[in-house]
């Protein structure tokens, strides 16, 4: 399985509302982008148009590796822009900024690709499962890229109390993975650090001008310094950190109650996921309606087995609720909050498998959906493909393996409803084109068989 091979294969449109006032200093504008991350976008804006980031207020993040439409609004600026790869479209004006609350819904039209035949006779029976029991809300790659360039989770720096380490994995340590020109500006500040003097000759240096204006006038303050990062990037560094506290809490918490045997592991980049393949009914009504809380010194537990699970991870990590804190930092600072422990997927739609055109004799499929605010669409494609990030090892056992553990002896009331099974396809696409290619070889020898000789 193969994602976002083309920017159009991962499309995002979000639904959205704001109240409209003709006077109101934020004007609104839905933005239109591809190959771009949300930060990207307004860090383009905001050069072009020498807008203070502070005035540039949007609903959520969007993934870089798509094509996504969103709200994005500017305070007291009205500006134009239709770049080939970021557009503005003015849609009125309003009293107050946007925030996620100003989002509805996001729908997504997604293209998987490099499918195999026996995927595509799995896929019915994998969306039946998906449609009765949802997708596990977890926070998927996207949330961890520190992780994926190598910077760890910086903010266990911060809370460590090594301030000049975080500053470093931020300012001067380039990912081997990123070709951008940020990753010039860090290795420029890597090759040069405590030269606060010297001046970054790279474009995109100015996003860290006022850390580096505060280490050259304060050259040992690198607390100092870091609380002059945008507020917002200083908050999602804390959220990434929460993000995989709440996703390794869940997978302790579902290894409790659902069950391992009854759970398959997908890889990912923070580690590994575990969704469930097949539950009874009741079980499907209690978690369907759960939270999971995102942790925080005032996190509290109203349920014995969601406190085991969450504080079960804090222990793997040498720390308990009240570690969760930057010291002598009140700005940087971890908040509770509940997250949904499932989310559901709304007006699922998947089409026909068709040759794909960019993987040679394979298939791809096009997927649609809705999720709220803060799911991952990535995870609902995943779910519903998850024998292709399974393990090696679970790969390989998939067809010895039960489909599901027995039922045998249970009330009718609580035996586990299974998904459908695919109906059986008498051949694949690849098989049919050879054989119709076979019967035309056929039918054209016979018809020169059987042709009169020419006088």
């Amino acid at each position: 399985m193969r994602l976002k091979q083309r920017p159009e294969d991962f499309q995002v449109t979000e639904s959205w509302k704001f109240d409209e006032d003709p006077r109101g200093a934020w004007f609104v504008y839905l933005m239109d982008k591809q190959k771009l991350s949300t930060f990207e976008a307004v860090d383009r804006i905001c050069t072009r148009f020498k807008i203070p980031r502070a005035s540039v207020s949007y609903c959520g993040l969007k993934d870089k590796q798509g094509r996504t439409t969103q709200l994005v609004a500017i305070e007291r600026r009205e500006i134009e822009l239709q770049d080939t790869d970021l557009r503005l479209k003015p849609l009125g004006r309003s009293r107050t900024p946007l925030s996620a609350a100003n989002t509805t819904s996001n729908r997504f039209a997604v293209t998987v690709r490099d499918l195999g035949e026996d995927d595509v006779a799995r896929l019915p029976a994998s969306v039946a499962e998906v449609r009765r029991l949802g997708v596990v809300n977890y926070f998927d790659s996207q949330r961890f890229g520190s992780l994926k360039h190598g910077q760890g989770f910086i903010v266990k720096d911060l809370m460590r109390g090594d301030f000049e380490i975080a500053l470093r994995n931020v300012l001067a340590r380039p990912s081997e993975l990123d070709q951008s020109g940020d990753a010039k500006v860090k290795a420029f500040w890597k090759e040069h650090w405590g030269e606060w003097d010297r001046r970054n000759p790279n474009p995109g240096a100015e996003r860290y001008q006022a850390v580096v204006k505060w280490l050259r006038d304060h050259p040992e303050d690198y607390r100092g310094a870091l609380l002059r990062t945008e507020p917002r990037w200083r908050g999602l560094q804390v959220f990434a950190y929460q993000s995989w506290l709440w996703n390794e809490g869940v997978k302790q918490y579902l290894r409790e109650v659902v069950g391992i045997q009854r759970l398959v592991s997908l890889r990912y980049q923070a580690g590994s996921l575990l969704f469930p393949r097949e539950l009874d009914a009741a079980l499907v009504r209690l978690l369907s309606s759960k939270t999971f809380p995102l942790l925080a010194p005032s996190t509290r537990f109203d349920d014995p087995a969601v406190e085991r699970a969450a504080l079960s991870v804090l222990g793997r990590e040498d720390m308990g609720l009240a570690d969760l804190a930057v010291p002598g930092t009140p700005e940087i600072h971890f908040d509770p909050e509940e997250r949904p422990l499932f989310s559901f997927p709304g007006r699922l739609a998947v089409g026909e498998a068709r040759p794909d055109e960019l993987n040679r004799d394979r298939f791809r499929v096009n997927v649609a959906f809705t999720l709220p605010p803060g799911a991952y669409a990535t995870l609902v494609v995943k779910r519903l493909f998850h024998w292709t990030l399974e393990p090696r090892r679970a790969r390989e056992g998939v067809r010895s393996r039960a489909p599901a553990p027995s039922t045998r002896g249970a009330p009718e009331a609580e035996r586990p409803v299974e998904a459908p099974r695919a109906p059986a396809a008498p051949k694949g696409f690849l098989a049919r084109k050879r054989a119709e290619k076979a019967a035309r070889a056929e039918r054209r020898a016979a018809g020169k068989a059987t042709a009169k000789p020419r006088r």
